[in-house]
């Protein structure tokens, strides 16, 4: 019973981490000025939620019995904050207070407690990665999760430059796929001055190439594909790839 008692406190610990991280991304959308309607549509999540964490509904979220500690969580949390860390003696004041609850449901909360504040102080170590970040800020809203989607939304309202460089990208990637280079120095004269000012240069140092790789029907990818596929072949015949051999490999795949 003891694994399981603490394999259910892990998942509880785990789901406060979650629920913890979603009010305090939606109060930091609120604080910057996004409104309710903007923070719905960017984090997907229901209406009645985010109002109940801007109202302060959702300020203590580790599951306990709603019969015995919710009524004391605002006492509880002012005692701790004042200092009173020892549980037992918690439950004691609880007590004379006519607190009707076992000690053990004070302990649990008050281990909770020490796992949240121990979390918090090593938040850096759940920051994402670059590249992570980075497959999240050029993936289609729609096909991220609540939770990246949440994560996206903080970014937008922290690091305007990133967005602005997100959809300099975006222009560019446009210009390509519809073949069209007439917003090309239009496009080169706003993205100078933003994060991506060296991908920039490098376009300019070579505009001409550039400019015709963009409206040419001409293509070179049959070209790197051949030679992709022809690598592929040698590197699975281990060494024995002589031109008599690679072409028949060759040949016969065709």
């Amino acid at each position: 019973m003891g694994g399981r008692d603490r394999r259910n406190q892990q998942l509880q610990y785990e789901g406060y981490l979650r629920r913890q991280e979603t009010n305090e991304a939606i109060q930091q959308l609120s604080q910057n000025g996004t409104s309710i309607r903007q923070i719905v549509r960017q984090t997907g999540y229901s209406r009645k939620l985010v109002r109940d964490v801007l109202r302060g509904q959702r300020l203590d979220v580790f599951r306990t019995r709603p019969s015995s500690l919710d009524a004391w969580l605002p006492w509880m949390n002012d005692r701790w904050e004042a200092g009173a860390r020892n549980a037992s003696a918690l439950w004691r004041e609880m007590r004379n207070e006519g607190f009707v609850g076992q000690r053990g449901i004070v302990s649990q909360w008050a281990q909770r407690r020490r796992l949240a504040e121990k979390a918090n102080q090593s938040g850096l170590a759940r920051t994402p990665s670059a590249r992570v970040l980075a497959r999240l800020m050029t993936s289609a809203r729609d096909g991220l999760a609540r939770s990246e989607a949440i994560l996206v939304a903080v970014i937008e309202d922290h690091v305007p430059d990133l967005v602005a460089a997100r959809q300099a990208i975006s222009e560019f990637q446009s210009m390509i796929r519809s073949k069209s280079a007439a917003k090309l120095s239009d496009w080169l004269d706003s993205a100078r001055g933003g994060l991506v000012s060296s991908f920039v240069n490098g376009v300019e140092r070579d505009l001409a190439a550039v400019r015709n790789a963009m409206v040419s029907q001409w293509s070179n990818g049959q070209t790197e594909g051949q030679i992709t596929r022809l690598k592929l072949i040698k590197r699975q015949m281990y060494g024995r790839a002589k031109l008599d051999l690679l072409e028949a490999r060759l040949v016969g795949a065709n």
